[in-house]
């Protein structure tokens, strides 16, 4: 209604705003002009009202009466033109409106109403003409998404981007599948996600396709993502500004491509597991703000941080798809996959990120049983003998967490021991030279140290397109054992035997002295851990 108060034709009139405040927010439908006292029950609500008040009731009592009928009509707004019945406003007018929150206004000059109503109803009829466009663009927009099969996290983005307010996609058990937040307001929005959630569904009253949690500034807009009866979860609008459209609308479009992806796709787990995938990915990169909004993020997603033993492991091998989840909870735990984000680990490497319950078993013998449940076997079946775990330190933190994530991807990079049988388990705990370089990862001088000794090798691989720094690899992760290091090379003895001369010719070093062979592993280590 503040908006109609300003056009030209009312302005004509001198209006005075005798109400206003939030009442002013108030949306018109229409506007209606009369000056009789039984007006009320022509009103189907939202109009704005229009009188000199010259057929209403003279007593205090009937005038309070008739703005309460009309309040239950539901109209949006009053206007009284003054002169021709009241000189004023009655105080018991504006009492009664100011009572049940009623914009109120007067015109102190008299306009023609043929005039003014003619200008409203063409900013009305503007206005809806404007809201039909915007809506036809929303929907098309997702709906190119939805035919295009874009992921769930784009078309969250895309809500956010078109609402202009942070959007959140949810599963049925209130977990976070996809979000786009400012990083700034991650830990604010999403911290103890599955109570606030569970408490503005609790409050949240049907309207028009939309839940709103409640009738206040913070209220979240909630669609249900659905079709054919099916209810997958949620997509929740955090409080933004108006749109075109109307922001319900927006995200009705968006929870409809959102249903179209989920029947489009027939694994049940897809969005949980590509919303766990893309939050690894990010942690990985170090893509989020703070500490504390990535630490929202995980609990968020239902990723235990607090009273909880935390690990870093990197699987590879043959890990069957869609069984990471159902490892961890055979341990009582939950876990996070995501893919490592450079080079040196196998190709089948996966990067898990493991919380279980604090206390809870997680030995070689555990862990062999996690490998083989990775599988989809039993503990002794033979696809678990393909698999391969490293895993870092416990951890208890975030920070600890990534330290535990780190110290699994560099011993990852590590050639596995030759003929290993049943699944392979190895601990960032059991090789301290890992553990060492991981700490120091970022040191410069540890990195000078390994880029002056292999640059000779690195030099000749690239250039060549050779493999001396693969056959280095071996033969340290095979001291005293050419043999086993050749076949772990795939290279004949001889072969092997002569990429090791010119190895040792390269570096000008004597492949046999045991400090020199400390410090080569030290710098592939560092190379390998540097390559991410």
């Amino acid at each position: 209604m503040g908006e109609i108060l300003a056009l030209d034709a009312v302005a004509a009139g001198v209006p005075e705003v005798l109400v206003g405040g939030p009442a002013l927010d108030a949306r018109v439908r229409w506007l209606h002009v009369s000056d009789s006292a039984g007006v009320a029950r022509l009103l189907n609500g939202g109009e704005l009202l229009l009188s000199t008040g010259s057929g209403w009731p003279a007593e205090p009592a009937e005038l309070r009466a008739l703005l309460a009928g009309l309040v239950e009509a539901g109209i949006a707004g009053l206007v009284l033109e003054l002169g021709a019945h009241y000189r004023y406003v009655p105080a018991v007018v504006v009492d009664a409106a100011a009572e049940h929150g009623l914009a109120l206004a007067a015109l102190h000059r008299e306009v023609k109403f043929v005039a003014l109503t003619e200008a409203v109803h063409r900013r009305i009829i503007s206005e809806q003409t404007a809201a039909l466009h915007a809506r036809d663009e929303v929907r098309e927009r997702f709906t190119a998404l939805a035919l295009r099969g874009a992921p769930a996290d784009h078309i969250v983005q895309q809500l956010a981007r078109t609402l202009g307010a942070p959007v959140v996609l949810e599963n049925l058990a209130h977990e976070v599948v996809a979000a786009d937040l400012p990083p700034e307001a991650e830990e604010e929005l999403l911290g103890g996600w599955q109570l606030r959630s569970r408490d503005a569904h609790r409050r949240a009253s049907l309207g028009g396709g939309a839940m709103v949690a409640a009738a206040r500034p913070d209220a979240w807009l909630i669609v249900p993502v659905e079709a054919r009866g099916i209810r997958w979860g949620h997509v929740i609008a955090m409080p933004g500004p108006a749109h075109p459209a109307g922001r319900t609308s927006v995200l009705e479009q968006g929870a409809i491509a959102l249903a179209l992806g989920r029947l489009a796709d027939a694994d049940d787990d897809t969005w949980a597991r590509i919303g766990r995938q893309r939050l690894v990915e990010h942690l990985l990169t170090g893509r989020f703000g703070t500490a504390g909004g990535a630490s929202a993020r995980l609990a968020s997603a239902g990723f235990a941080l607090t009273g909880a033993d935390l690990y870093g492991v990197v699987a590879s091998g043959r890990v069957a798809d869609g069984t990471v989840d159902e490892a961890a909870r055979r341990l009582g735990g939950r876990a996070l996959e995501g893919r490592p984000q450079a080079g040196g680990a196998p190709a089948s490497a996966r990067v898990l990120l493991l919380s279980l319950p604090a206390g809870t078993r997680f030995d070689d013998a555990a862990a062999r049983g996690f490998a083989a449940a990775l599988a989809g076997s039993d503990a002794g079946g033979a696809d678990a003998a393909g698999v391969a775990l490293a895993i870092g330190r416990q951890a208890h933190d975030l920070d600890g967490l990534l330290v535990s994530v780190q110290e699994a991807l560099d011993l990852a990079r590590t050639p596995l021991p030759a003929k290993a049988r049943g699944p392979v388990v190895r601990r960032s705990q059991d090789r301290p030279l890992v553990r060492l370089v991981t700490s120091l990862r970022d040191d410069h001088r540890l990195q000078e140290l390994g880029e002056h000794m292999l640059a000779p090798l690195i030099e000749h691989d690239l250039a060549r397109g050779g493999d001396l720094l693969d056959v280095l690899g071996a033969m340290l992760a095979h001291p005293g054992n050419r043999t086993a290091a050749a076949q772990a090379s795939h290279l004949s003895r001889s072969v092997f035997y002569q990429r090791l001369a010119l190895i040792g010719d390269l570096l000008d070093v004597d492949l046999d002295d045991g400090e020199t062979l400390t410090a080569l592993h030290l710098a592939l280590l560092v190379r390998r851990s540097a390559t991410r």
